[in-house]
């Protein structure tokens, strides 16, 4: 496997670089800001009060306590919009005609929602994101691909391309973790793997297509942390595909790719030709299936219909502003606070490249992050621990559209309550 440093010059030769790792291998080893280890561990301060023993008090706790980066809160509106419909869809055949009319809702909405031109198609299928990348090595790469690695997700693309025997080695842009590299255009690549937003470090990343590229080449976007909250632009894009667990508050299971016409051709092309496709990997199959409002084999019911609802909330109140509005409100409210805090800061030092949907916060000597986690739990505010991989002391919280403002505001006013306990103990 190739990896190019994160400088090389856009358009020039790629140079190998021997020092640049995959992110897996050298989270141990990456400078920390405020994660204890050897003697720092000996001055931070002995807390004497178990989590269970702290608690928070209901005035300033959330409503809704959930914060996790995904799966993401669920709205109750929707449940209860689920519940309701339960009877005539819930055990019912996903090939007939009260399935496909939530399916074919959901694929509209979509449309609607990123303004895809008519000649797009949202393609579904079941196994989420991970999956997708299987199906893709398949289904979208023809012979050589690039991909850029600043986290723990937008790695693992890159490592099943480099396991399959009928494609040529990926190369792989990396950069440190807390920011994100840039494609380098490349005339022997016919894919570029991006990644719109990297969920374990809390990196957005701008979506354009590489100067110096193939006519023919993809620009394929991991967007499953990103969807729905973050705007994009469909001609800097062949195929933006995303699991709806995160922005879009439903279960996973499920992926969904849009695609253009330059992807539909080539998983057209792909699925023809001589090249062995498992079935459950086609996309040219998947492709077919869709455009008649249903998936290969039977999906997650209850996952489709919570997908589309989230999706027709987002567009009965104005579509992608009215989403990323709301994640925006959220994450500049907590990078804020961290800002103006004494024993906080926002992990990404570059404000451009902070997430608006995963903001992670560091935590100094002080006070133990997963001991402020541990807390939250116990008082009911779940899921706002740090990615264990990147071994920071560290908060990670969503600002999905779901979530509400007020609890966001709480949930800053609820740490601080929490750590002042923690310090005074």
């Amino acid at each position: 496997m190739v990896r190019l440093a994160p400088g090389s010059a856009e358009g020039g030769s790629a140079t190998a670089d021997p020092n640049a790792v995959a992110f897996s291998e050298d989270a141990e080893k990456t400078s920390r800001r405020g994660s204890p280890s050897g003697s720092q561990l000996q001055s931070l301060h002995l807390v004497t009060k178990t989590p269970t023993e702290i608690q928070i008090p209901a005035e300033i706790r959330p409503q809704d306590g959930r914060f996790a980066s995904g799966p993401s809160k669920v709205r109750s509106e929707a449940v209860a919009a689920l519940a309701e419909l339960a009877p005539n869809f819930l055990g019912t055949s996903h090939r007939k005609p009260g399935v496909k009319e939530i399916v074919g809702r959901l694929r509209t909405g979509l449309t609607d929602l990123f303004a895809l031109p008519d000649d797009w198609e949202v393609v579904l299928g079941n196994g989420g994101t991970t999956l997708f990348w299987d199906a893709a090595s398949f289904g979208l790469i023809d012979v050589k691909s690039q991909h850029l690695s600043f986290g723990e997700f937008s790695s693992k693309f890159a490592k099943a391309v480099a396991r399959a025997p009928f494609l040529a080695d990926p190369t792989v842009i990396s950069s440190e973790t807390g920011s994100h590299p840039m494609p380098v255009g490349d005339p022997s690549v016919d894919l570029y793997a991006l990644t719109h937003n990297e969920t374990s470090t809390g990196v957005v990343m701008p979506l354009s297509r590489p100067t110096n590229s193939s006519h023919d080449a993809l620009v394929a976007v991991d967007a499953t942390s990103a969807a729905g909250a973050i705007p994009w632009d469909p001609s800097e894009v062949d195929c933006y595909y995303f699991a709806p667990q995160k922005a879009f508050a439903s279960d996973g299971g499920l992926w969904i790719a849009c695609c253009s016409p330059k992807a539909i051709d080539r998983i057209n092309r792909l699925a023809n030709g001589p090249r062995w496709i498992p079935a459950g990997l086609d996309l040219g199959i998947a492709l077919d299936n869709s455009t008649k409002n249903q998936t290969y084999n039977t999906p997650a019911l209850a996952t489709v219909f919570l997908t589309m609802h989230q999706v027709e909330w987002f567009n009965q109140n104005g579509g992608m502003k009215f989403s990323a509005g709301r994640s925006n409100a959220l994450s500049s409210h907590i990078y804020n606070w961290a800002e103006n805090s004494s024993f906080a800061t926002p992990y990404v030092q570059d404000k451009a490249m902070r997430s608006p949907v995963v903001a992670t916060i560091d935590f100094d000597q002080s006070v133990s992050a997963d001991q402020i986690a541990a807390v939250l739990r116990a008082n009911g505010i779940v899921d706002t621990e740090g990615y264990r991989k990147l071994g920071r002391n560290q908060l990670r919280i969503a600002c999905f559209p779901a979530i509400e403002q007020a609890d966001m505001e709480a949930l800053t006013s609820s740490i601080e309550f929490v750590v002042e306990a923690l310090t005074s103990a």
